[in-house]
């Protein structure tokens, strides 16, 4: 770390102590004291809004077992494909929460990096800047400061962030080193003091190769679950990868079944949450992806980057105490994933701020 990055680096952790040391209307008012921000790579709007897409179910190159396919995931309309998909989005998100990026309703949210894949889009997510130094997925340590590393050096959430993930490379993105944020990520076994239920996750991590991904999003899932169930975080950030593993290589039955996998996970993660008295009616998750992918030339749909037009495409879904229940927002609209991590600072009566301009919240995200 240079001068110049250290001495910008202490002004961050001593404006994250005077930003939390004066209140805000926001603390307040605000019933969010817990947030949990979850991604799912590269899954495409196009699925969340429209379920199953016809064209390639029917492309023997994508979806060799079409029948099965159909019978698990097929219907007449978007609506009932989309339900099938993603029970748990259409069903209590779409009741209590907000769903944007509804395009064939003019309702949009994109990224503002230029290029396209994950680490600019999560560094994007993570910091609220689309940084263009920020420029391959290669294991480099982050030299912006997320929103996770800026709460956690906050008095009140202080050993209270942390982090499960499929991709290896959150390490890095988040600058486990330098922000003090665990990061439990690929590979990596489960340490400390173990439960039981640890111990067996550590040895299926270990004897069941992962087919894509750095290992399986179950795997991830379910130790992410244990230690919330250990640590009770304030803030937690669970990101899963096999959406986009699945697509880029034409996959796209399995492409279906794990995101169908995914919305049982945030389904199982939400109602443990209302069971806990911590998390009760008192968390907020935020809900997104870290690009789109290609839909125009249906063979484009396995890959995104600066070359595929509409990976800028994206969506997020928003549900807690203290966001209005509008459901699918089907009027015109633009948000942009800058506005990501602005938003779950304000969710916790903190004004998040790195050094470099971020994108504004999302106000109708709040009542």
């Amino acid at each position: 770390m240079n001068t110049i990055t250290k001495k910008r680096y202490i002004f961050y952790v001593f404006l994250c102590i005077s930003l939390y040391t004066t209140p805000t209307g926001a603390q307040n008012k605000l019933k969010t004291e817990n947030v949990i921000l979850i991604t799912t790579d590269g899954f495409r709007w196009q699925e969340m809004f429209g379920g199953a897409d016809s064209t390639l179910v029917q492309n023997k190159s994508f979806t060799p077992n079409a029948d099965k396919v159909f019978k698990a995931f097929g219907a007449e309309t978007p609506q009932e494909r989309r339900e099938k998909l993603l029970p748990f989005f259409w069903s209590t998100i779409a009741q209590k929460g907000q769903i944007y990026g509804n395009r064939w309703a003019g309702n949009k949210v994109d990224i503002s990096n230029i290029y396209g894949f994950s680490y600019p889009g999560y560094n994007e997510i993570l910091t609220g800047n689309p940084d263009k130094k920020v420029n391959s997925n290669d294991k480099k340590n982050n030299e912006n400061v997320t929103v996770l590393e800026f709460l956690n050096k906050m008095p009140p959430f202080k050993g209270k962030v942390a982090a499960y993930t499929t991709w290896d490379v959150f390490p890095y993105i988040i600058n486990e080193k330098r922000s003090g944020v665990p990061v439990n990520a690929g590979a990596e076994l489960v340490t400390g003091n173990l439960t039981p239920k640890e111990e067996l996750l550590n040895d299926m991590q270990k004897t069941i190769p992962p087919t894509g991904s750095n290992r399986h999003d179950f795997l991830t899932y379910y130790m992410a679950k244990e230690y919330i169930y250990k640590k009770k975080p304030r803030v937690f950030f669970l990101s899963f990868d096999e959406t986009d593993e699945f697509a880029h290589e034409g996959k796209y039955d399995e492409y279906l079944h794990v995101a169908h996998s995914f919305d049982k996970y945030v389904a199982d993660l939400w109602q443990y949450c209302q069971s806990q008295p911590q998390y009760k009616d008192k968390t907020t998750f935020i809900i997104t992806t870290d690009h789109g992918r290609g839909d125009k030339v249906k063979a484009e749909w396995t890959g995104h980057g600066q070359k595929i037009l509409d990976c800028n495409q994206i969506w997020v879904a928003i549900i807690g105490p203290d966001t209005p229940s509008v459901g699918e927002v089907k009027t015109e609209g633009q948000l942009y994933q800058n506005q990501i991590a602005k938003t779950l600072g304000k969710f916790l009566g903190v004004d998040y701020q790195n050094g470099k301009t971020t994108g504004e919240i999302i106000k109708s995200a709040f009542r």
